[in-house]
């Protein structure tokens, strides 16, 4: 590893991961040597895709866009004090509009006084009506959103669905 390795990281909850996501990770991995996607587990708020296998798909699907310069991990602590820990000075946060920005502004200031080396750079998403509370909506309601995440996404979201009605057609 080189001294002067430039290295990000992505944060977010990523319930699921979607196509503007895997486009600020396109982004990303060709301006830093190593970015690091984590999908960060707060324990007071409900999943609705289990975090391992959202894990498990973004990295295959990294692999299959051939990036391979971007570690997944799945994370349930203070994202500035994993910065701090594995030497990460940058945190990448995709915005689709003055919301997010005034949103990411606050979380970048209470990081910074965890950690006053963690910068914040945004890039623009190219998908701004593409959330991952739309996606979720949508495919609850039965619509096809495989157009909006990427093969692995939604096959995991497809078999989250499948074994939540076997469990409740078992109960």
């Amino acid at each position: 590893m080189s001294i002067n390795m430039r290295k990000a990281m992505f944060c977010g909850s990523f319930d699921p991961f979607t196509i503007g996501h895997l486009d600020i990770v396109k982004r990303a991995s060709k301006m830093f040597d190593e970015v690091h996607i984590l999908i960060a587990v707060n324990a007071n708020k409900k999943r609705n895709y289990d975090s391992n296998w959202m894990a498990y798909a973004i990295q295959k699907t990294v692999e299959d866009e051939n990036i391979t310069n971007v570690i997944v991990v799945s994370f349930d602590g203070l994202v500035a004090k994993y910065a701090k820990d594995n030497q990460i000075d940058y945190s990448i946060r995709g915005l689709r509009n003055s919301m997010d920005y005034n949103y990411e502004e606050n979380i970048a200031e209470v990081n910074k006084l965890i950690n006053d080396n963690l910068e914040q750079i945004y890039l623009r998403t190219s998908n701004a009506a593409i959330s991952s509370s739309m996606v979720r909506e949508l495919f609850s309601y039965g619509e096809d959103v495989s157009k909006f995440v990427p093969k692995e996404i939604y096959r995991v979201m497809r078999d989250c669905r499948t074994l939540s009605q076997k469990i409740w057609l078992n109960y």
